[in-house]
């Protein structure tokens, strides 16, 4: 008799072997939001650094750079030891304002290049005998 759930257990084996081979041939993929905060500040400041290897450049102010830099990295640092979590929700709500802005942005677009949209209809003049809307003219009440 052979096991009713013999094929979902092959597929499953099926999958975490691609998934595997696939982690092997990319490398890991992207870590966190708070470990991709870290490779990105880390990033910023050896450029910032590297930018003062110009002899012209070097002396104090490369000096200063690096110390800010450094300051910089023992402030936020803890931070996102504390807080990794905090980042992962910053990066979920930039990525639903980035949606709803899009979102807008495409309204509109279709909205402009709409070729068979009607033209929006010019205000009516005042009509001859001073009745209706727009006459300017007091209404008694009493």
């Amino acid at each position: 008799m052979s096991d009713p759930d013999a094929w979902a257990k092959a597929c499953a084996e099926d999958l975490e072997a691609e998934k595997a081979r696939r982690r092997a041939e990319r490398g890991a993929g992207p870590g966190s939001a708070a470990e991709e905060f870290r490779k990105l500040f880390d990033a910023v400041a050896g450029k910032v650094s590297e930018g003062f290897g110009n002899p012209l450049l070097a002396g104090q102010a490369a000096r200063t750079v690096q110390q800010l830099v450094q300051q910089a990295k023992a402030a936020v640092e803890p931070v996102v030891e504390r807080n990794p979590q905090v980042f992962d929700h910053l990066a979920a709500a930039g990525g639903e304002l980035l949606a709803a802005y899009r979102s807008a942005v495409e309204g509109h677009e279709t909205r402009w290049t709409r070729k068979d949209a009607p033209a929006e209809e010019p205000p009516k003049p005042p009509r001859e005998d001073g009745e209706g809307p727009g006459t300017g003219q007091h209404i008694d009440l009493d």
